[in-house]
């Protein structure tokens, strides 16, 4: 029998825990300057290799931004590691949702191409961590419609 993915299900946690490696695997090297200097290095030889783009040459704000995104999500993945919480994955999930929409902007604006490849990851992860919540609480939002500060 396949258990039903529930935020309040330990397959859900795994989810919410996977994901957090994911993000810390990806955004470790973001987290310092030295590291991303490598990451960016990485990633244009990349974008090179596979004619996908590269990134614009370093310059102290775009590292400085890096390490800000990188520092908080390594952050925010080792909570969801050490201690998840299915309200960690709906927040996750939220988060990605807000972190695919600024991709699809940048790529609709001349980003490297390769910036696809963390767009789907993003989008997975996103549906993944989010579509329990709204099975789940369909009818709490249809009862939260009903209260009376909501109506028109």
């Amino acid at each position: 029998m396949i258990t039903r993915l529930t935020p309040t299900r330990p397959p859900y946690l795994r989810v919410v825990r996977a994901s957090a490696w994911y993000d810390l695997v990806v955004t470790a090297g973001f987290a310092t300057p030295w590291t991303y200097a490598l990451m960016h290095d990485a990633l244009s030889s990349l974008g090179d290799t596979l004619g996908l783009g590269r990134l614009p040459e370093l310059d102290p704000i775009q590292t400085l931004y890096a390490n800000l995104m990188g520092s908080v999500v390594v952050v925010w993945a080792v909570l969801r590691i050490v201690r998840p919480l299915p309200v960690h994955g709906l927040l996750d999930g939220v988060a990605r949702t807000l972190f695919a929409a600024w991709q699809a902007y940048a790529l609709t604006h001349g980003a490297p191409r390769f910036l696809w490849l963390f767009l789907v990851m993003e989008v997975a992860f996103g549906v993944v961590q989010l579509a329990p919540w709204w099975r789940h609480r369909r009818a709490d939002l249809t009862r939260i419609r009903d209260f009376p500060a909501f109506r028109g």
